[in-house]
């Protein structure tokens, strides 16, 4: 399994090829390539590399699905026997990206269309085929 540790909007975020997560807003169209170079570590096969602060030669790639609003955020306050209250609220203003590939050294170590190599399952030989010998 291969995912990256990235840095946008502040936050630190695990993102994995092939999904989709929420980010603050980006300036960018809908169905638009977007290229984030603040990686701060890269884990493929077992093996990581980690930045200082951020790895070198390293992007994740992704496409913008939409942007959209969050969930309303109520922020109250009051002081008691004073006849004082205000209420807020607040949505942020959020994108949706999906990620589509991991890139480091110029080597693609994830893409969306990639698929996980199939593991063989054991031979199953019917019972029929077992010659048993009873005494």
């Amino acid at each position: 399994m291969t995912y990256a540790i990235i840095e946008t909007g502040g936050k630190q975020i695990r993102v994995e090829p092939g999904r989709f997560y929420d980010i603050e807003l980006l300036t960018t169209e809908p169905d638009e390539k977007v290229t984030i170079d603040s990686v701060l570590l890269v884990q493929h096969d077992g093996e990581v590399t980690i930045g200082q602060p951020l790895v070198t030669n390293a992007t994740v790639e992704g496409t913008v699905m939409r942007h959209f609003r969050g969930r309303k955020v109520l922020v109250y306050k009051m002081k008691p026997k004073k006849k004082t209250r205000k209420k807020r609220g607040h949505r942020q203003e959020i994108t949706r990206l999906m990620i589509d590939s991991i890139t480091l050294n110029g080597a693609v170590f994830a893409a969306q269309g990639a698929t996980e190599q199939e593991v063989p399952v054991a031979d199953e030989t019917p019972a029929e085929e077992f010659e048993i010998a009873v005494e």
